[in-house]
């Protein structure tokens, strides 16, 4: 259920953005020590910048109908991450305008695309909250796009809720600097380095039962696998999994068959992976090879409910980290979304749905809660709610935990959210393969079965 990140550690972009807005990671590190800097002189140049983009203060908050700012990677119909943030924002406002508003003004949705480009990123987001003065913002898939609006969230003073991107260097701005920074919250994914911590704890649950006793870790070299990286190889062990090998390995990587014969020679009995961007071609290359050894982790490709018929049945077997399956009871809104989704869309939503629906909701109910627009108000009321989703219970880490408006990670989910796994099975009647929940226990609606040439 990740996301990302359209970078690796060289601050390489992958798509076709122009190369002024490259190597924005090294950027955005490089602002926030000038950040603590403005900080120790007294802050001047937020209130400047505020200023001279002509945005709102918290003190100003929007009237009339209630608008929701969207940005999200990629709206066509081939881009299910960014369409199901985009159709899963407008949903939830059609439910919400059906029930009578917010504060009882009318609901509407302006989507902006990012293109997965920090720069474009930025001048969307200023659109939506300078030109249009939308109430507050939600989406955001990638992590460097993330990074290049912080500030800019800070200086408009609206609440933003993200959906999609990962990166723990967000909060960790609050931690710095806890009153410029305390607009952004993250509604989901859980961040970056719980993801990993997820993936330790789904470890030491079930891989003796899963006949997992050692794994070789593949991770691409992309940001957003950084922390999960880090995790994983300070705390596998400890979950009494034999690490028999790690490897990061380049994101553009196009033949996997030298990797894998260092999987295979290392007699691991699976490779525990976390991929995006070139997960397509590695479970292709794996179920074509058929090699010695079972295959999962956090592979975003497989989270999407189509997935099967894209890639012709190469997904059998594979397992991976999710928000939600459709047929999941997450909570009671789990599975009415997902339908309400299929029925307006045509398809099932990926997590970065859940988790937008999610956002959308959680802000009016907030509104409502706190009887005001005002964005100061909106934020101690987010601070301290407690809120059922889609995804789960959504509650928010505070000021003073080390992940200040992260979305709470808890792996009992009664008190935070704990993501699901899923294995793709084939179907008993020859026909397709279909998505089977195997963790946690009590959403599980099967169990996990190795490989048959494993």
């Amino acid at each position: 259920m990740v996301n990302e990140g359209s970078q690796n550690n060289d601050g390489r972009c992958s798509g076709n953005e122009p190369e002024g807005d490259r190597n924005i990671v090294s950027d955005v590190r490089a602002n926030a020590d000038r950040r603590t800097f403005l900080k120790g002189t007294g802050a001047v140049g937020l209130a400047a910048s505020a200023g001279c983009l002509g945005g709102s203060s918290s003190g100003d908050a929007p009237s009339g109908t209630f608008t929701v700012g969207v940005l999200t990677s990629h709206t066509g119909t081939e881009n299910p991450i960014g369409n199901s943030i985009a159709r899963s924002a407008e949903l939830a406002a059609e439910e919400l305008n059906a029930d009578g508003g917010v504060l009882g003004n009318d609901v509407e949705v302006s989507v902006k695309t990012t293109n997965e480009q920090p720069q474009r990123g930025k001048t969307k987001y200023e659109e939506l909250t300078v030109s249009e003065d939308v109430d507050f913002t939600t989406g955001v898939f990638t992590s460097e796009v993330l990074l290049n609006i912080m500030d800019s969230i800070a200086s408009q003073q609206k609440v933003h809720m993200t959906a999609g991107a990962a990166t723990p260097e967000a909060s960790t701005m609050l931690t710095e600097d806890y009153e410029q920074y305390k607009y952004w919250f993250r509604t989901g994914p859980v961040n970056a380095h719980f993801l990993g911590a997820n993936m330790v704890d789904f470890a030491e649950a079930n891989f003796s039962d899963m006949g997992w006793d050692s794994v070789y870790v593949l991770t691409e070299d992309y940001t957003w696998t950084e922390p999960v990286d880090e995790v994983l190889r300070n705390q596998l062990a400890d979950a009494g999994v034999e690490v028999a090998g790690m490897k990061r390995y380049a994101g553009e990587t196009s033949d996997f068959s030298t990797i894998y014969d260092q999987v295979e020679a290392s007699g691991a009995d699976a490779a525990f992976v976390a991929m995006a961007h070139s997960g397509s071609t590695a479970i292709v290359q794996y179920a074509k090879q058929q090699r010695p050894f079972a295959f999962g982790g956090i592979h975003v490709p497989m989270q999407l409910p189509s997935y099967w018929s894209l890639v012709n049945g190469a997904c059998a077997y594979g397992i991976t980290q999710n928000t939600a399956t459709p047929e999941s009871e997450i909570t009671e809104k789990t599975v009415p979304y997902a339908e309400a989704y299929n029925e307006k869309v045509g398809k099932y939503p990926v997590y970065t749905g859940y988790i937008a629906y999610d956002a959308v909701k959680q802000y009016a109910a907030a509104a409502e809660s706190a009887d005001s627009r005002n964005p100061d108000d909106i934020v101690s009321e987010l601070e301290s709610s407690s809120f059922t989703g889609t995804a789960g219970t959504l509650r928010y880490y505070g000021q003073d935990e080390e992940y200040p408006h992260d979305i709470v990670y808890d792996e009992t989910g009664e008190n935070g959210v704990n993501p699901l796994w899923l294995q793709w099975k084939p179907n008993e009647d020859g026909d397709g393969g279909s998505q089977t929940a195997i963790y946690p226990d009590n959403l599980a609606s099967g169990s996990y079965e190795s490989p048959p040439w494993v």
